[in-house]
């Protein structure tokens, strides 16, 4: 889809590309359970103590996720290298590379999909893609999956192998322009976005050059989310190679981990998700908010999930 002005304010095109790239990203995420996966037993390692030591300007979210969890910035210590020579390239340019998210636990993984400030948002943009109608709780299941991972298989948050990032000036701490904040969900959300600016996609791509350049591959239907190691990571580069890093429980005080067993099964019932859906209606009844085909004020300029998801 080409980029041009009449496209960005067409809202079937809109809806068009939002749709055809959820399902795109549904496809990976059924790729990923395919994927092979071979875990090297790695341990995680503190970001914040690893850039302290070497000295480069990391900034880390104060947020919470699901408004109750600290968040755990540690990475496979496979990756800390090229981690610290990311974030000094960024540096060197006058950026800031900003840690927004990185190991997550079972239960983190599990709260996220299910928190007011991620599920309303994603029923929102569901709602406004079905031109209004309450989505089947399968629908929405499969846009949770693409959006937050809906097992741990999948969600390599829990490899300890994925980062959520941002990117700030380093003059005045100003994000730089990627065509949306951490965290969007809509159509402008996809890295390949069509909808977002020139200056934006070329920071995205810019971004992305940096950290692929350090092993890092970004997630093709999330502009912040990159990984290492991984099946993601694997996949995208075609290295034909396992991934090293799997789902893992960790344990904080020694950094050790181990393997999921049943990674493949569901984080969530659908008795979860229809419950859930009952409850984020009710809030969006109570906003006032109406979904119809021409109301794009909330359903698209709104569609951002609060930074403490």
């Amino acid at each position: 889809m080409k980029k041009n002005n009449s496209s960005r304010d067409d809202e079937d095109m809109r809806r068009a590309y939002w749709t055809e790239q959820m399902e795109a990203a549904y496809g990976f995420m059924g790729q990923m359970m395919a994927y092979p996966v071979e875990e090297c037993g790695e341990s995680l390692v503190s970001l914040p103590e690893m850039v302290k030591a070497e000295g480069v300007s990391v900034e880390f979210s104060r947020t919470r996720i699901a408004g109750c969890h600290d968040r755990i910035f540690y990475l496979r210590k496979g990756l800390i290298s090229n981690f610290v020579a990311a974030a000094r390239q960024m540096n060197t340019r006058g950026w800031i590379l900003k840690v927004e998210d990185g190991f997550r636990s079972r239960k983190m993984q599990t709260d996220i999909a299910l928190y007011n400030n991620v599920l309303d948002v994603v029923l929102q943009k569901v709602m406004w893609e079905a031109r209004g109608k309450i989505p089947a709780p399968e629908l929405l299941f499969r846009r949770l999956t693409c959006m937050v991972a809906t097992c741990p298989k999948i969600g390599t948050h829990m490899s300890g192998s994925a980062l959520d990032i941002s990117v700030l000036s380093s003059k005045d701490f100003s994000e730089v322009d990627r065509g949306g904040p951490y965290i969007e969900i809509s159509e402008l959300t996809p890295m390949a976005s069509p909808f977002i600016s020139d200056a934006a996609a070329r920071n995205r791509a810019e971004i992305s050059a940096i950290m692929r350049s350090h092993g890092f591959m970004g997630y093709p239907y999330e502009f912040w989310h990159y990984s290492s190691g991984d099946p993601y990571a694997e996949y995208l580069t075609g290295s034909g190679k396992s991934g090293r890093y799997g789902a893992v429980d960790f344990d904080l005080a020694n950094g050790s981990v181990t393997p999921i067993l049943n990674a493949g099964k569901s984080l969530h019932s659908m008795e979860d998700i229809k419950r859930h859906i009952a409850l984020a209606l009710g809030l969006i009844k109570a906003s006032g908010a109406k979904y119809s085909g021409v109301n794009r004020a909330r359903a698209n300029k709104g569609n951002k999930a609060k930074s403490n998801a």
